[in-house]
């Protein structure tokens, strides 16, 4: 169940289904990213999602997804292939570089949705893609 749910999570991202995403998460979803403080709710994941498609266009590659026995959490491992769209706050200009990484993910599931959502990924990698000359 919980791999299906994880799934359905990122056939929905690589759709660019942001509504199809939040659908699967609970109300009060804790999202912890890779780096900066964690935020809590959905309309606070909604509003990082926004913000995400504005600076990005990604797709997740070959994700493989474990999950406990009890069903009560969850991972993935994947591929993250992306464009840098729009120059996101005060990280490099942005014009439009590729860059690839890999990216762990964990998440708690409750009541059939995803109640927690943290992504792990090097950041000083993706710094060295986007910042390379063309």
């Amino acid at each position: 169940m919980s791999e299906t749910l994880i799934s359905r999570y990122y056939e929905a991202f690589n759709r660019g289904d942001s509504a199809g995403m939040l659908d699967l998460l609970t109300e009060d979803v804790v999202h912890e990213p890779s780096q900066g403080e964690p935020r809590h709710g959905k309309a606070a994941f909604a509003a990082f999602l926004d913000h995400m498609n504005s600076c990005y266009r990604e797709q997740v590659i070959d994700p493989v997804f474990l999950s406990s026995p009890d069903g009560a959490r969850a991972a993935a491992e994947f591929q993250l292939e992306g464009n840098y769209l729009h120059t996101d706050s005060d990280l490099p200009p942005a014009h439009g570089q590729r860059y690839l990484l890999r990216v762990g993910a964990f998440f708690d599931i409750a009541d059939g949705r995803i109640a927690r959502v943290s992504n792990h990924y090097n950041l000083a990698n993706w710094l060295r893609q986007v910042s390379e000359p063309a």
